[in-house]
């Protein structure tokens, strides 16, 4: 015969998972404010959102990041046979006149005075960065990747490539994940450099255009989403 045993004790229902990633990734934490309603596209990149087919664009907008990663870092004369050589690999299958497109986006950022911090010596590409913020009053881990970061004794300046066709023209016109993303990275930064100023921009590629965020815009950002 079987044992008896006595019967199991009741358990009340399991707590409701907030379903926010562990770590919290800065591209996508704006879905955690509720007034948001630009659209989070952090099930394929925190990048693109072009008005061409989501493969492509997701797929160009991975080459020109590597493109804008690998380029500053070589002597101008040698900047367009390397673009070419690498285009020629990873975008065999486009069509010419998007690899003609790409490089020159890519070479008029680099060579547009106005960038020239950005792309200073002792600037880095791919930055990553972890932290702890405090959201819906809980300590998360944040972690995410700065396209590029540069320092100065006085300054951090970090800098979002966005590959947006049309680009916005305006700030009013950026999305606001785009303004989350960058309070989060400016937040987990402002500890590891004091007394200096820490400030963000995007940089549309295909403008080219380089879009300041000022320090109210995120702080308002990153006050609704710790409150959220």
């Amino acid at each position: 015969p079987a044992p008896a045993y006595p019967p199991l004790p009741v358990f009340g229902p399991l707590p409701v998972d907030d379903e926010l990633p562990r770590p919290l990734s800065p591209s996508g934490a704006s879905i955690l404010i509720e007034d948001a309603r630009e659209p989070v596209v952090s099930d394929r990149s925190p990048v693109l959102d072009g008005d061409a087919e989501p493969g492509f664009a997701i797929q160009r907008g991975l080459v020109m990041h590597k493109l804008l990663q690998m380029l500053p870092g070589l002597a101008p004369e040698r900047r367009t046979v390397a673009a070419e050589r690498y285009l020629e690999r990873a975008a065999a299958d486009w069509p010419p006149a998007e690899r003609a497109e790409a490089l020159g986006a890519v070479a008029k950022i680099l060579a547009h005075a106005g960038f020239a911090p950005i792309f200073a010596p002792g600037s880095r590409a791919e930055v990553a960065v972890m932290g702890e913020l405090t959201v819906r009053g809980k300590l998360r881990q944040v972690s995410g990747k700065i396209d590029r970061l540069a320092v100065t004794d006085t300054e951090v300046l970090i800098v979002d490539y966005k590959t947006n066709r049309p680009a916005p023209a305006s700030l009013e016109a950026v999305p606001l994940p785009y303004v989350v993303q960058l309070a989060l990275y400016r937040a987990l930064l402002q500890p590891l450099y004091p007394g200096r100023q820490v400030s963000a921009a995007l940089l549309f590629t295909e403008a080219p255009r380089l879009l300041t965020v000022p320090a109210a815009a995120m702080d308002a950002a990153l006050a609704r989403l710790t409150q959220a």
